[in-house]
């Protein structure tokens, strides 16, 4: 080719030739369904790189010229034969055309189309175009100014040389011959753009088995969006409880699992309230206790605990008051309940300030309820199913006993609260001769809850992942699928100049915004049904925030890019003459 041995050309440098140098003109006509016919004659343009504009403009003039105007927007299927050869001339054009290679140009046209076909390929000759055509049909080879016999491969006749080449063909062969000398090409990679307007056309082409791949990456991402919320929202919901404890609790329990006989005391509760830094200690006991309300006989967790219990705690009051000092001091039999007391003793809306109850056959007289709290952050009972007594009520008339459930220890400032636990605990040991309990402060609640939190969160999400997976893998095998459907069309856009880089790109991007179209699908469908499951199930903790949706969304993208990566390096790697013979 203009001194230059084409076999030494490598796939790039035959597909600049394909774009720059040659157009073809076959026989079936190879035009893309999908696509219109402005569409099609544009596609060796988009791969030169021209602007949009540009080629847009040029598409229009050759399908004017060759007497197309008004079906510019007509798909291959709304064109006679004729007007689809036209349309494969206009493309070979496109780009210049220099080499125009026609197969059978006019086997599958009727009489008069061909006649009309064959008078343009005469003219374009004219204009300075080398037109060569493989034909059987003697009367399409009398329009030839050269012929050319062949027999098994081996030339039999020779016409011979043609006329000296016109002014103009000759300006473009030397034209020609400097731009393959210098090796260059004025051409670009596809961006990106065009490479997704592909990408979107092909979808729509095949709208149900897009549906199907995007259920994949949408049911993949909604699974971590859901998951993640799950296990942020128990986390939040952890902290929020811890926070309230304040920065200046301790919280002080026995070890029976390893002290079966160990016991916290009222003389111990004193001890600690002289330790330095000290403000308050607030011991509770508690123990189930059989409740009765009319006729009927509940199994209850009842608590004794100090009038301060309520601030303490931070657990606000919904009805009546508490009980004070006094009232435990004098032993007074008074109770106040909690929220799912009130309900499972009285039922829904009923007042039951004034009302008798019996705990272990003994009058207790309802002074007050309080607001509902959730389950607790140590052992994760129901806190709101409790009746709650006063301390020395409760250890003298009801459970008999001197020993502690634990204490809550209310420091006066947080700055010292670590040497006020080791103070604490060396004065516990000293007493009960053994380390038999445990001493928790909520900053060590807190750093230990956010720890395991986050090991639940990433399980969770983990968990999701796998569907995600299994998404990424579903597009792998139809993007697989889509490149052995797509043979012939890889073909086309090889013969009309399209490189490797550019068929590779077109089906990463295509991958890529399958995954990313069922992120953001999956994104929004992961929140509805996460507001959905926290609305009906109140117990369900939810917390959405934007990093996990960030994450779920770039890893749809990601899984696009990786599994995309074999079909895309399977559809750039085949031979574009063994593609467009692929039926």
């Amino acid at each position: 080719m203009c001194g230059r041995e084409v076999t030494s050309f490598d796939s790039d440098g035959l597909a600049w030739l394909r774009r720059e140098v040659f157009g073809f003109i076959f026989q079936s006509y190879n035009l893309l369904g999908t696509a219109t016919a402005l569409e099609n004659v544009m596609i060796p343009a988009v791969y030169a790189g021209k602007r949009p504009g540009q080629r847009l403009e040029r598409a229009r003039r050759l399908l004017t010229d060759l007497g197309l105007a008004d079906r510019c927007e007509h798909r291959p299927s709304q064109l006679s034969g004729g007007q689809q050869q036209r349309v494969s001339v206009a493309r070979a054009l496109m780009n210049g055309g220099q080499i125009l290679l026609a197969d059978e140009p006019t086997g599958a046209l009727d009489s008069h189309s061909g006649t009309e076909l064959l008078n343009i390929l005469v003219s374009l000759a004219r204009q300075g175009h080398t037109v060569i055509v493989n034909t059987h049909d003697p009367s399409v080879a009398g329009y030839a100014d050269r012929r050319i016999d062949l027999l098994d491969g081996k030339i039999v006749h020779d016409s011979g040389h043609c006329q000296t080449l016109s002014r103009a063909g000759s300006d473009t062969l030397q034209e020609l011959s400097a731009r393959i000398s210098q090796g260059k090409s004025n051409t670009s990679t596809t961006n990106i753009w065009e490479a997704s307007r592909i990408a979107f056309r092909s979808l729509r082409a095949n709208l149900f088995r897009t549906g199907l791949t995007l259920l994949g990456v949408v049911i993949g991402v909604a699974s971590v969006i859901i998951m993640l919320a799950i296990g942020e929202g128990a986390r939040a919901r952890l902290v929020s409880k811890i926070d309230a404890l304040g920065a200046n609790t301790l919280v002080v329990w026995v070890d029976n699992e390893e002290f079966p006989a160990a016991r916290l005391t009222f003389e111990d509760s004193d001890a600690i309230g002289q330790v330095p830094n000290v403000q308050a200690v607030l011991p509770e006991l508690s123990n189930p206790a059989t409740v009765r309300y009319g006729s009927a006989d509940y199994q209850m967790t009842v608590t004794a605990v100090a009038a301060e219990y309520p601030s303490a705690r931070v657990w606000k009051l919904a009805s009546g008051t508490f009980f004070t000092r006094d009232d435990s001091e004098y032993y007074a039999p008074l109770a106040v309940l909690g929220a799912a007391a009130v309900t499972k003793l009285f039922g829904d809306g009923v007042d039951p300030l004034g009302e008798y109850i019996l705990i272990e056959k003994v009058p207790f007289l309802v002074i007050g309820t309080m607001v509902k709290k959730g389950n607790s952050v140590y052992s994760g009972y129901d806190q709101d199913d409790v009746i709650l007594v006063p301390l020395k009520t409760g250890a003298m008339r009801l459970f008999g006993a001197a020993s502690l459930s634990g204490l809550t220890v209310l420091t006066e400032t947080s700055d010292y609260l670590s040497q006020t636990e080791d103070e604490l605990r060396a004065m516990l040991k000293h007493r009960h001769g053994t380390v038999d309990f445990e001493i928790s402060n909520s900053t060590e609640m807190l750093e230990n809850m956010d720890r395991a939190m986050s090991v639940t969160t990433l399980i969770l999400g983990a968990i999701g992942g796998i569907s995600l997976l299994v998404g990424g893998i579903g597009i792998m095998n139809i993007m697989l699928v889509s490149v052995t459907e797509r043979t012939r069309e890889i073909g086309i856009r090889m013969a009309t100049g399209a490189r490797q880089s550019d068929i590779m790109v077109q089906f990463l991007v295509e991958s890529i915004v399958v995954s990313g179209l069922g992120g953001v699908i999956g994104v929004i469908f992961g929140m509805s049904v996460g507001c959905l499951l926290g609305a009906v199930f109140p117990i369900l903790p939810m917390a959405f925030i934007g990093f996990p949706a960030l994450i779920a969304f770039s890893c749809a993208v990601a899984t696009g890019l990786v599994f995309g990566f074999a079909p895309a390096r399977n559809a750039a790697r085949l031979d574009p003459v063994v593609a467009l013979a692929t039926d």
